[in-house]
């Protein structure tokens, strides 16, 4: 869905608003996230008293009873959620112009701990008391008093001195940061003015019904809509004829797997598990159509309650989701719903009182017949049909961090520190040689100078970048030192900074950091905060998690919208398109209802052994040098408990020495002790075969029992020029760090 990308104020606005609503997102689920690792550290811990314990074992029971029915209340209240969409909506005040025209309130002044005074010591707590009449008349005693007191008043005074010094730095920080404040103010009031500016005359081309300014206007309106459920897409283009003043709008609509799979959540007593209990198929199928009906309704009244000056007369809305071609096999736009709404017909409707589906279809709508399938609908009229420009906004905007201005990408990760509670300067244009960030946490205990790297790679970073970055911290008397890079690290950058002030970023952390504060970014091949990125570190080089700026992120999944190559259906293929795909999915719950992770590697090797410390891939690296293998991060999938985790491999890019290529999985080891695979269920593996790769396309792992961490998939080896893989399943002990021991890693 190509169209011009609105750069006015309304969309400056539209995406500010869109960025807050996706930070909102970001911290309810690392809430939930928090909230479900504390229920399940309550149950383990009940699980462990309740044994042998009869009253114990009932109210442990009663516990997972309760735990069952609070996820089913989830489910009902997300069913609620999505009939009510129309109501939230009618329930929202309208959209004016005229409010963007008030002045935008300035953020009060924030000093945080430097607002605060040090305390000054107190002098009598350094008071020796005196001896007592008669040890005083003892020379030594009275002699021994007057050495103690001479000893505690020179403690206070280097204190108080210290103390001194200490009050009189904070206020010298306490002054530069107001005075930086001031200088943002000021800079704030311009924008303002400047915005205030543009948007009286977006208005004026507005009330003259100047085609580029009804799209933006209304595209805007439509981008920085609230109060949609969480997932929903904001993505759409627009196009505007005067002659008939008809708006003809597409406005992506979310798939089948936004309808809860689950109707409800039962606890079995005898397994000592959650059994999620299906929602009927008629049934989902029926929400569903409520939900692409009442949508639909919804985003036509936005359309005509936004329009105060009764500039349209009609509008054209067609709603499409991303999905399969089953003609080309390929990903692309699927209409599901189509409508042309007359403003008179639509004004005389009490939507308050109507049945969503009735009303659509009453209007003239076309739904459907089996939206589940994504059957299409023809478009009654499509936005590059209307003639001119079309407008969009939404999903293409999404930046390529590989491709980005080298110092836009500083500001972007400056804005990243900055949004995380930091003062934050760029050094880009300073030749600041060694640093692109500085940042400084304003704690006056705790705090200190950050110093931040920030490297565009497509390859790993190398161990040199990362020592470079401990002398720059020593040179600069930092407290601390974050690389962060759109490519990955090897176990030898992680094996280095541990116990030092380090900590590394690899590309999909950053995707993830950025989308806790509701940023945005992908890499490259349209990777955005899809899960199963790793923060902190791991075994085989992890990095200790520590604290700082740029500990890793908590959120759980959110799979985008877009295709998952990045591009969009009719681009010409590209090279990973021909790719052999391994796709490993497994159930994301063991029977006791406890969360399974899993992380996938890969081993370039030559003569049994790994290539090099680069050539293993694994979360933390997750590309070898030459791109020939991939690992992509684990996602859920819709509608399902299960997650699902790709690696991908070109064989045509592999090294000359290269003449296996291992694919293993290893359950996570941030909670020790590792969980067993012998705890994880319905692991399998579909491949997808490329050119010059055969071999097996589907195989199940037989975990049944099994004590270790680590499993071998298989092993794709080169006969002639042929790459055949053939499946494994040998259990390896010592997770991660046992299979990187085994192919050859060097891991101290």
């Amino acid at each position: 869905m190509a169209g011009r990308r609105n750069n006015g104020v309304l969309a400056v606005w539209a995406e500010a608003q869109r960025q807050e609503q996706r930070r909102e997102e970001a911290r309810w689920r690392a809430q939930a996230t928090e909230q479900r690792r504390r229920e399940r550290e309550e149950r383990e811990a009940q699980k462990a008293a309740a044994r042998g314990e009869r009253e114990a074992q009932r109210a442990y029971q009663q516990g997972r009873e309760a735990e069952a029915a609070r996820r089913t209340a989830e489910l009902d209240s997300r069913v609620a959620e999505l009939s009510g969409l129309l109501t939230a909506g009618l329930g929202r005040p309208a959209f004016r112009p005229q409010a963007l025209l008030a002045a935008r309130p300035v953020p009060a002044f924030e000093p945080g701990r430097l607002g605060e005074p040090v305390p000054m010591p107190d002098q009598t707590r350094y008071r020796v008391p005196p001896p007592d009449p008669v040890q005083a008349r003892n020379p030594g005693v009275w002699q021994q008093y007057e050495q103690y007191a001479a000893q505690a008043r020179a403690r206070f005074e280097q204190d108080w001195y210290a103390a001194q010094a200490a009050e009189a730095d904070r206020q010298r920080r306490l002054a530069e940061y107001h005075g930086q404040y001031l200088e943002w103010v000021a800079r704030f009031r311009r924008e303002d003015e400047e915005r205030a500016a543009g948007t009286q005359e977006l208005l004026r081309r507005l009330r003259s019904g100047q085609a580029e300014a009804v799209q933006e206007y209304f595209t805007a309106v439509l981008y920085a809509s609230a109060a949609w459920p969480e997932g929903f897409p904001h993505r759409l283009v627009a196009a505007w004829e005067a002659s008939s003043r008809q708006l003809v709008v597409n406005w992506e609509l979310p798939g089948p797997e936004v309808v809860p799979a689950a109707g409800r959540v039962r606890y079995v007593r005898t397994d000592d598990r959650e059994a999620e209990v299906a929602r009927p198929a008629t049934e989902r199928k029926a929400l569903y159509r409520e939900v692409l009906a009442q949508s639909a309704l919804r985003v036509v009244t936005e359309l005509y309650r936004a329009d105060g000056d009764g500039l349209l007369a009609s509008v054209v809305l067609n709603g499409f989701v991303q999905g399969i071609d089953p003609a080309t096999g390929r990903e692309a736009e699927r209409f599901l719903t189509t409508v042309t709404v007359d403003r008179a017909e639509f004004a005389g409707l009490a939507l308050d009182r109507v049945a969503a589906v009735e009303c659509f279809q009453g209007l003239g709508g076309v739904l459907s017949a089996r939206p589940e399938r994504l059957d299409e609908v023809r478009p009654d009229r499509l936005p590059e049909t209307v003639g001119g420009s079309v407008a969009g906004q939404g999903g293409e905007d999404e930046p390529d961090l590989f491709a980005m201005d080298p110092i836009e990408f500083e500001e972007l990760i400056a804005e990243l520190f900055r949004l995380r509670g930091f003062r934050v300067m760029t050094t880009a244009r300073s030749g600041d040689a060694g640093v692109d960030v500085v940042a400084e946490d304003l704690d006056p205990v705790t705090g200190g100078r950050i110093v931040i790297q920030a490297k565009r790679y497509r390859s790993t970073v190398s161990p040199t970048a990362v020592r470079d970055l401990d002398s720059t911290v020593r040179h600069h008397g930092a407290i601390k030192g974050i690389l962060v890079t759109t490519a990955g690290f090897g176990p030898g950058s992680y094996e280095y900074i541990r116990n030092k002030p380090l900590t590394l970023v690899s590309g999909p952390e950053l995707v993830e950091l950025l989308a806790e504060q509701g940023l945005r970014g992908r890499l490259g091949d349209g990777s955005g905060p899809s899960g199963g990125g790793r923060a902190g570190g791991g075994t085989a080089g992890r990095a200790p998690s520590g604290s700082g700026p740029a500990g890793g992120p908590s959120a759980d999944a959110a799979s985008g919208s877009g295709p998952a190559n990045g591009r969009r259906p009719g681009d010409e293929p590209s090279a990973e398109d021909h790719a052999t795909t391994v796709a490993l999915s497994w159930r994301s719950r063991t029977a006791g209802g406890d969360a399974v992770e899993l992380d996938v590697s890969a081993f370039l090797c030559a003569g049994g052994k790994v290539l090099s410390d680069e050539h293993f891939v694994f979360f933390n690296n997750p590309q070898d040098p030459d791109g020939a293998v991939r690992v992509h991060p684990t996602r859920s999938v819709s509608g399902e408990p299960v997650r699902r985790a790709e690696l991908t491999l070109e064989p045509g890019r592999l090294a000359p020495g290269v003449d296996e290529v291992v694919v293993a999985v290893s359950t996570e080891e941030d909670d020790q002790p590792a969980l067993p695979l012998g705890y994880v269920h319905g692991l399998s593996a579909a491949v997808s075969f490329g050119p010059d790769t055969t071999g097996p396309a589907a195989w199940t792992a037989d975990t049944g029992g099994v004590p270790e961490t680590a499993l071998v998939i298989g092993s794709f080896q080169r006969r002639g020029g042929v790459w055949r893989f053939t499946p494994s399943g040998t259990a390896v002990p010592d997770g991660l760090a046992g299979l990187a021991v085994r192919w050859g890693v060097a891991i101290e």
